[in-house]
């Protein structure tokens, strides 16, 4: 049994420490929702910090998973951050997904203090986070890894080293961006074949069973035909990441045009009202354009 901390409880973090207790490991949380630390230590026992300063202290490895990069540096480098709590030798890993610069320079800060840390973030959504099946991209050092690697495998199934600083989240940006823009062709695609007078139901099972065939559209597909948009990724944060994708393509040199475009539609989504939603309620701005809705009629 391991000493840990994990900051940040949210549609992602709090499966994710939960999972840690089941493992058997003494957890200590911090949330920006108290309430949320106190009910995972009336659940699981885990044991509830005022700040993510006292929920590293006595630990041997922290993580942490919040919305945006401001959130991390000010929960790992801020007042009563990681870094005031942290003893020597603790190791730090941001399962968040930020900008990839922001996390080489929290590496090296760290540094300074004798902290290690490992930019992580994951990828599964909420079921992922539930189920412990994430897969996590890891950038930093490969020995540090290897030595928290069993609280990582409480937690997920898949573990891929990417390099080191910033290369693990440079992973999880191109992830994105690739579902991203499946999703805008899904929800073009659909909203055509279905003004068309083609059932949804139809239509999703040619794609299934064609070069067209994806995840992503199996697993988002069915919701939109219920009308349940209940949140496993909300259409804010992926929002937000794919302004992370823009920079890192600005800082590369590398143009991104299909990108540019859906998110100017998540964009619009937003500007709905949809923001909290799902991802698969991006759908909505094009149903509403053109007065048609993708659900299934038999």
């Amino acid at each position: 049994m391991a000493k840990l901390g994990y900051l940040g409880l949210g549609l992602m973090g709090y499966p994710m420490a939960r999972n840690l207790l089941k493992a058997g490991h003494e957890v200590a949380v911090w949330s920006y929702t108290k309430g949320k630390a106190e009910k995972l230590a009336a659940e699981a026992g885990a044991k509830p910090c005022a700040t993510p300063a006292e929920a590293a202290r006595d630990a041997e490895c922290v993580f942490l998973c919040v919305g945006n990069t401001e959130m991390a540096e000010q929960v790992i480098l801020g007042p009563n951050g990681i870094r005031e709590g942290a003893k020597k030798g603790t190791v730090v890993v941001d399962a968040s997904t930020v900008s990839p610069a922001s996390s080489k320079k929290v590496d090296a800060e760290l540094k300074k203090a004798g902290i290690d840390f490992l930019g992580a973030p994951c990828t599964g959504s909420t079921p992922g986070a539930t189920n412990g099946t994430l897969t996590f991209m890891i950038g930093g050092d490969e020995k540090v890894f290897e030595r928290v690697r069993p609280y990582f495998e409480a937690m997920g199934k898949k573990l891929y080293f990417c390099g080191g600083p910033g290369m693990g989240l440079h992973a999880k940006l191109t992830q994105n961006l690739v579902l991203s823009n499946l999703l805008q062709a899904f929800n073009e695609g659909l909203v055509l074949s279905t003004k068309a007078g083609v059932d949804p139901k139809l239509m999703l099972d040619i794609l299934s069973n064609s070069a067209a065939k994806s995840g992503l559209i199996d697993s988002k597909a069915p919701s939109v035909f219920r009308r349940d948009f209940t949140t496993t990724f909300s259409v804010k944060w992926m929002h937000k990441d794919m302004g992370l994708m823009l920079d890192s393509g600005s800082e590369l040199d590398v143009p991104l045009p299909m990108t540019s475009v859906a998110r100017q539609l998540f964009q619009a989504a937003i500007a709905e009202g949809h923001g909290e939603e799902d991802i698969g309620a991006t759908i909505k701005v094009l149903e509403g354009i053109t007065g048609v809705q993708v659900k299934s009629n038999v």
